[in-house]
Parts: structure tokens; sequence; C-alpha cells
């Protein structure tokens, strides 16, 4: 029996996203990340005759959210998939532009509180970390199978952890003994692969590796550059879209695509004119990625890490 966990939580940048998606109260916008609805419920109460698209992939999501709208009747539509498939999504429903896109990427306040899902290390759970409870393959699944190298280079790579080599190593050891299928059973083989010093001052030491791992389990990186062009794409003239991230991969990977989407001329700098013809498909509105407030930050702890970019169509 899973846990009652309320997935009603307060919705990060709310007002700055608001803004940043400069809602029309007749226009089509795409919650690619629906969660709970929070900032789904306030973009729906701005729309007259407008239409609110909610995507996500974790059943329990699907059913808080269609809970929380159904006020909104008719004005919100929601479907259970990945929001790499916005596309083929929005050809069902027969919408060929859409005026904003909003992406909260990472993983809910409900997910990390619900044990069973075994995405936190605060809490003894199976280590599932699935987002869309259909897929086969778990977190318990790739730690016991990955080999040492493969750990090692997502840990590093997606957790950036410096003591990466030696938590593949523990890891591999520790399930030669007895298959690893608890998140506490995790935290112990990382707890003894990192420093005693380190673990006084450096936080809880499994935060970076269990990140890693939800990562690469539900392929975040992935779906998100491979996402972002086309979200462009599906933009009408002067429509936005609107990312959150939660760490310096995500808005690495924003930042970059945003930029390359404003000014993707490859010609070499000498050149007097633009002879590669490619062109601009708008602008990057938020060099500065939009932060939250330090109220904000005091109120909801887990706004903390929050980066909001935001780009616009060309009209």
């Amino acid at each position: 029996m899973e846990s009652k966990v309320s997935f009603s939580h307060k919705p990060v940048l709310l007002n700055e996203v608001l803004e940043g998606l400069n809602i029309k109260p007749d226009g089509i916008y795409v919650d690619g990340t629906l969660g709970g609805a929070g900032h789904s419920g306030e973009i729906a109460k701005k729309l007259e005759k407008g239409l609110l698209i909610g995507i996500d992939q974790d059943s329990d999501a699907i059913a808080a959210a269609k809970e929380r709208l159904k006020e909104f009747g008719d004005k919100c539509r929601v479907v259970k998939s990945n929001y790499e498939n916005m596309e083929g999504v929005l050809k069902e429903m027969e919408i060929h532009g859409v005026d904003g896109i909003l992406l909260d990427l990472g993983v809910s306040s409900y997910q990390l509180d619900t044990p069973e899902r075994g995405f936190s290390y605060r809490f003894d759970g199976p280590l599932d970390m699935r987002m869309d409870k259909e897929n086969e393959m778990t977190a318990e699944m790739l730690i016991n199978t990955y080999s040492e190298q493969e750990l090692f280079h997502i840990i590093r790579d997606y957790g950036e952890d410096r003591f990466a080599k030696n938590i593949a190593k523990h890891i591999v050891e520790a399930r030669q003994k007895k298959r690893i299928e608890t998140t506490f059973e995790l935290n112990e083989i990382i707890r003894a692969s990192i420093p005693a010093k380190v673990r006084e001052t450096g936080g809880h030491p499994s935060k970076r590796t269990f990140q890693a791992i939800r990562i690469e389990l539900n392929r975040e990186l992935e779906v998100l550059e491979n996402s972002i062009n086309s979200m462009i794409d599906m933009l009408n003239p002067g429509g936005r879209l609107c990312v959150i991230t939660f760490h310096s991969l995500e808005d690495r990977i924003v930042k970059s695509a945003f930029n390359k989407a404003e000014n993707p001329c490859t010609c070499p700098p000498e050149f007097p004119v633009c002879i590669c013809g490619k062109k601009s498909k708008g602008k990057h509105l938020t060099k500065k990625a939009v932060i939250p407030s330090e109220k904000e930050m005091e109120e909801n702890s887990r706004s903390k890490s929050s980066k909001l970019r935001v780009f616009e169509k060309c009209s």
C-alpha cells in the first residue's frame, strides 16, 4: 500500500513563470511536467477561451492533477506521457502551434516524500526511482547490473561526485555478497566510500549518487536535450518556452540550446556576412537565469537551487 502523501506543494518561481509565459486569455499552453498542477492551476485561472494541456509520466501525478484541475472543465486536458512525446500529443489533438510551454524539471516533493517510490536517501524503501511506474527498469536493477565503469561514469557525470570511483567500486564489492535492494543499504555503501572528514562537513553523502542514478534511470538529460528544439518549433510566433532547472547540468543544456536557437550561425567570425543560412528562432530573454527571492527560498526550501530561463519565438 502506498503512502498517502499530498501532491500539493508550493509551485517554485510561480509569479516569475506566469510573467515569463506572458499568458493570453485565449492562448494554448502546455505544462510538460504537470506534477500536482501547482503551476497549471494558476495558468488555467488566467484563461478565458484558452486551453491548458498537462503532460506527466507519473500516474500518481495524473490522478492528483485531474482532481485539482476539474474545476476548470474543458479548459484543461490531462495526458499521461513523457514531455518528449509532446509533438505527438498535440498532433493527436489536431493542435499545430501553442502560445507557451512550461517545464519544471527534476523530482517532485511528492516523489521524494513517498518512501515506496525510492527517490530519497532520507527514507528506507525499495530502490525504485521510476518516474513512470510502467517502465520495467528500476534503480535496483541498475545498481545491481551496471558495470563498475558504467556506475563510475554516471556518478561522476550526473552526480558530479569526486568520490565516484570509490563509490562505484564499493557498490560492486557489496553486491557480490548480497543484492542491493533498499535505499538505506545503498546509503551505507556510499557512506563507507567517503572519507569521514568529508562526511562531517559535506552534506548528506548519498545526495549526489542518488541524483545520478535517478537521472540515468529516467533519461532526464537525454530527454531534455532532445526536446528543446522541437518545443521551440511548436511555439506560435511570440510564444514562450519557460524551463525551471534544479542543477547545473540541466541549466547548462537549456542555456546552450536557447543561445544556439537565438544565434545559430556557424560561419567563421571573420566572414563579413552569414552564408550558412541558419536563421534565428527567437530571443533568449534570460541571459542571466531568474532565481527565487530570498523570501521564497526561506518559505520553500525546494526552490533554493531553482533557475528559470525563458525563450521567445520570433514574432
